[in-house]
């Protein structure tokens, strides 16, 4: 199964389905699972340890029933509470704790505990958490002791990661076959700790069955995208590698074209171009060696450049300034068929009124990649059900994708890449760090060098914001956005 494919919980449940279809029994499934969480408990905490198991009225519960019973074998102390009557559990999570020979208990104190598991709920918790289980996690939250979770941290939505009222932090969290979105949107990130992926032996036969036909949905990564990553052959020369031109704003306003035009040439695009009012062409040309730079004052001259059809991509946004004479520009931009990459005020231009946006890409035919943070999608995307406060961070990005005809990145700590066809990546490989000034204008460059040397739209944004993330880690603490441009030698080295 591909390691980087995200399952929902839907999905999670067929595939379950499938397996015990195909004649592994479901208790068989469960005593692997509860392993795979007692061989992952037992690198958590020195021999003999005692440990907490908060076991929960479904399969959840079954798998630490299982984990107990193992870990106990192996010698450590463990206490096992059970949020519900032991006679009242079913099928294969009945016949789990029926396997644990030890006392069940209804309530337990975590304090002096290594360790608690939590087999409370899993990813398919619709509800916010109340009663006993809420009273539990409380109790452990103000322990203070370390929580290894099953599936999904009780709590958290496996779809859409969103809190349900509570739910434990945990230092490690390990789930079955395949991550699932919750695990890597937010909030539901920050709550499991080290992901864990244990192959429970469900055979990938039962794979496609089970995805019925849903758009790919993936963790963001080289494996989605490497195969289409430009190549340079023997061959390749800057005419080959593809031509930017990115459109500056007025004067005192254009450092963040500058740092998106840089990035489009760190990643390889062959030339990069800076279109300037007459007003900022100094300044433009003061800090500018290898990015070349030509006049532009209007949406008419941009027209009379793009005669030039080697301008293959043209970059309009970052410290343009909004308002109609950007509209302008990129409706010139959108006519002509080249791609496009729209970030901050070339969205914002066009606030409430996506429909003309939507409109403008199609008619021209072009390929466009959108680069919104949550503000410029919330201000775009006004009335629409992409904005829905129900719908989660994944299904508002492919429901604006979907209606605008184009890719749409929605940035933030888990950044979303959509598809107007429906595929989507969430990312969850960079840092904090990446929250700084004109951080979000190198990302839109990068993704402009990558679609000016011809990769398709949904996988140069993909490769650009998981190469965009990796400058990040590496670069650490004190990362300025000029810095990002300069990390890439050091990132692509490492990709290859």
């Amino acid at each position: 199964m591909p390691t980087h494919r995200l399952f929902t919980v839907e999905a999670m449940r067929r595939l379950d389905a499938a397996a015990i279809a195909a004649g592994t029994p479901g208790i068989e499934l469960m005593r692997r699972a509860g392993a795979a969480v007692a061989e992952t408990a037992t690198g958590l905490v020195a021999a003999l340890s005692r440990i907490l198991v908060l076991c929960g009225p479904g399969n959840n519960g079954g798998d630490g029933f299982v984990a107990a019973r193992l870990l106990e074998r192996d010698g450590h102390v463990v206490n096992l509470v059970c949020t519900v009557p032991v006679e009242s559990l079913t099928g294969d999570a009945a016949l789990a704790a029926a396997e644990w020979e030890g006392p069940v208990l209804y309530d337990a104190e975590p304090e002096g505990a290594a360790l608690v598991i939590d087999a409370l709920f899993g990813a398919g918790l619709s509800r916010d958490l109340d009663g006993l289980p809420r009273m539990l996690i409380e109790r452990v939250a103000a322990a203070g002791v370390p929580v290894l979770a099953i599936d999904v941290p009780s709590g958290i939505d496996g779809d859409t990661g969103a809190l349900r009222g509570i739910a434990l932090k945990a230092v490690a969290t390990v789930t079955f076959v395949a991550l699932k979105p919750g695990h890597l949107l937010q909030p539901g990130r920050s709550y499991c700790g080290d992901l864990h992926v244990a192959d429970i032996g469900m055979a990938d036969v039962a794979l496609d069955s089970c995805l019925d036909g849903t758009p790919l949905l993936c963790r963001n990564g080289p494996d989605l995208w490497e195969d289409r990553f430009p190549k340079l052959e023997a061959g390749s020369h800057k005419y080959t590698r593809g031509h930017v031109l990115a459109l500056s704003g007025p004067a005192y306003k254009t450092g963040a074209i500058r740092l998106a035009a840089r990035a489009a040439l760190r990643i390889g695009a062959g030339l990069v171009t800076i279109a300037s009012p007459a007003a900022a062409m100094a300044e433009n040309a003061a800090h500018l060696t290898a990015i070349m730079l030509t006049p532009c004052e209007t949406a008419d001259d941009l027209d009379d450049l793009l005669v030039d059809e080697r301008l293959n991509v043209i970059l309009a946004g970052p410290g343009l300034g909004s308002g109609e004479a950007t509209r302008e520009r990129v409706a010139v931009a959108a006519g002509v068929g080249r791609s496009l990459v729209l970030d901050a005020d070339a969205l914002t231009s066009f606030k409430g009124e996506v429909a003309p946006l939507s409109s403008l890409i199609a008619d021209g035919g072009g390929q466009a990649v959108l680069t919104p943070h949550a503000g410029e999608f919330g201000r775009l995307l006004a009335g629409t059900d992409a904005v829905d406060p129900q719908a989660s961070k994944l299904e508002g990005a492919r429901r604006a994708a979907a209606l605008i005809g184009a890719v749409v990145v929605l940035k933030g700590a888990d950044t979303v890449i959509a598809a107007p066809d429906g595929r989507a990546a969430i990312n969850d490989h960079a840092t904090p760090y990446l929250g700084t000034a004109g951080s979000g204008d190198v990302l839109a460059g990068l993704v402009a060098g990558l679609l000016a040397q011809g990769m398709p739209p949904f996988e140069a944004a993909c490769a650009a914001v998981w190469l965009h993330g990796d400058a990040g880690l590496r670069h650490g603490p004190g990362l300025i956005a000029e810095d990002l441009p300069e990390m890439m030698p050091r990132v692509l080295a490492g990709l290859r």
